[in-house]
């Protein structure tokens, strides 16, 4: 007898779940979109790259709380005959976007340090360190208002890692501001700006690591395929796994299919307690809820065809 079955099971949390969580988000954007001025405008009146740098960064964490929020939005719609899975891959889309425009930040930044290593520019410190620590309390604020929901998906990942790496480039920010003040070396602004642009690389190609691989539909870095396949090779009346896939369609969520061929019974075998047992064991062990299974008496796939690569 061919038995296929689909397994789901809702588990996952998301950062709007509740209106209170998504109000925290718009004061976050809000706050953010704030500070991206205060900075920019205080770079340019104080001639400080380091400063600007910094607002740059500012503005791609507005760029990501924008963008995240309606991510996350559309990734919670339901599936439909369209799109079978929903949009719960937008989320994944949105990350991507946000890492690629820090990247893009980085690169004008970098660019604009060799220009001012060139030509120097001279530096209004008494503007630069105020608001640098105007910033510094920003991302600090905008950090406690996510801490609980910094793992909850892909995208407040992101967000989170972008207010943190933020905060690290205010303090930066000033701390270069009292280096100036001491020593009257411009270069340390630029030296600064550069420092900036090397953590925001660093953040962005974590993400576009984790991106790509959702896309591709690799097997998530915390499962070992190796053991799934041992594992329900050891449940009770299965004789052999085949055609085992492991892949996920956002970040929170894995799925796995494969062909699962019963050992022989002297009376009639029972499918259903086998995908059972393996959907216990998947959801208890390796934190996988969502499976199709195909139970087969025989062994089908040496037939020929490619249903089962």
């Amino acid at each position: 007898m061919d038995h296929a079955h689909e397994h789901q099971h809702e588990g996952h949390t998301h950062l709007h779940g509740t209106s209170g969580s998504g109000k925290k988000f718009i004061f976050v954007i809000l706050l953010n979109s704030l500070i991206t001025v205060a900075e920019y405008i205080g770079g340019m009146l104080s001639g400080s790259l380091a400063l600007i740098s910094d607002a740059g960064h500012n503005l791609s964490d507005v760029l990501s709380l924008g963008l995240g929020y309606a991510g996350e939005k559309i990734s919670e719609r339901r599936p439909n005959r369209r799109f079978t899975f929903g949009l719960k891959r937008f989320e994944v889309a949105v990350a991507l976007i946000n890492a690629l425009t820090l990247l893009g930040i980085g690169a004008y930044i970098l660019y604009e340090a060799a220009s001012r290593y060139l030509n120097p520019v001279p530096i209004d410190i008494w503007v630069m360190i105020p608001v640098g620590l105007i910033g510094l309390a920003g991302n600090l604020a905008s950090i406690l208002i996510l801490l609980r929901d910094r793992t909850s998906t892909l995208n407040v990942k992101a967000v989170f890692l972008h207010l943190l790496y933020d905060a690290i480039s205010s303090i930066a920010v000033i701390v270069a501001g009292i280096a100036l003040l001491l020593t009257g070396m411009p270069v340390i602004d630029l030296a600064i700006s550069v420092l900036i642009v090397a953590m925001m690389t660093i953040s962005s190609l974590s993400i576009l690591r984790e991106s790509f691989r959702i896309f591709l539909q690799g097997v998530p870095g915390h499962i070992n395929p190796d053991e799934v396949y041992a594992d329900i090779s050891r449940i009770e009346n299965v004789e052999s796994v085949h055609g085992l896939h492991i892949w996920s369609i956002n970040s929170t969520e894995t799925f796995l299919s494969c062909h699962i061929i019963a050992a022989e019974t002297s009376g009639e075998r029972d499918t259903d307690s086998i995908i059972k047992n393996v959907n216990a064991m998947l959801e208890q062990r390796h934190g996988i809820c969502h499976t199709t299974l195909q139970v087969e008496n025989s062994r089908l796939c040496s037939e020929g065809g490619t249903c089962c690569r």
